[in-house]
């Protein structure tokens, strides 16, 4: 089984590479976000304490989200592995992933962060926004904002696999397919070498 992280501050083009290495590594797409709105839908255990708890405007707590990744990696162990998207968010949040996965005999195999300059980062988003109709791609100072919050979220995050020798940086600029290419060769190394 292979687990990646993959990170990517928004307009690195992390959706469009998620989708690629699910379909040539044939990986489990795991979304903290996609995951609790099938809690929700489904009306589990788990997503009715969640509904509440947003309901109330209050974010919904790391044992919950890690109930929804335990479920969902259970559901899925004939996977040929996982890619974690929007997860983990924290070095807290990395500690518990570590030791559920621990638990069925996996780990986290790498991590890998897109590296994309903010300038680039900018243009995209801002050109991303002139078709998504999202308003947070045509404001300048809110993407910037964003930009900047990912940085200081992530940190945490890869300082606790940087410990354990599992970040890669990865150049996220340049075409799609050299993008893919950069990530599929790293990804191909890495699954020669047993990381757990």
């Amino acid at each position: 089984m292979f687990n990646l992280i993959l990170f990517g501050p928004p307009g690195s083009g992390k959706g469009t590479q998620s989708e690629k290495l699910i379909a040539k590594y044939h990986l489990r797409h795991l979304s903290t976000g996609d995951l609790l709105r099938s809690e929700i839908s489904r009306k589990t255990p788990l997503g009715i304490e969640a509904k509440k708890l947003m309901d109330k405007g209050n974010l919904v707590p790391d044992e919950v989200v890690i109930g929804m990744i335990n479920d969902a990696v259970d559901l899925n162990m004939e996977s040929a592995g996982f890619l974690f998207d929007g997860f983990p968010r924290t070095a807290v949040q990395a500690e518990e992933l570590d030791n559920l996965l621990a638990r069925k005999h996996t780990c986290i195999d790498v991590m890998i962060a897109l590296e994309v300059s903010e300038d680039e980062l900018i243009k995209r988003l801002l050109k991303r926004g002139e078709t998504s109709g999202r308003s947070d791609d045509t404001n300048e100072i809110v993407i910037r904002a964003r930009i900047a919050e990912y940085h200081k979220k992530t940190a945490t995050v890869a300082d606790h696999y940087r410990k354990a020798q599992k970040v890669v940086l990865i150049k996220g600029e340049g075409t799609v397919d050299e993008i893919f290419a950069r990530l599929t060769a790293e990804i191909d190394h890495l699954m020669k070498v047993d990381n757990c």
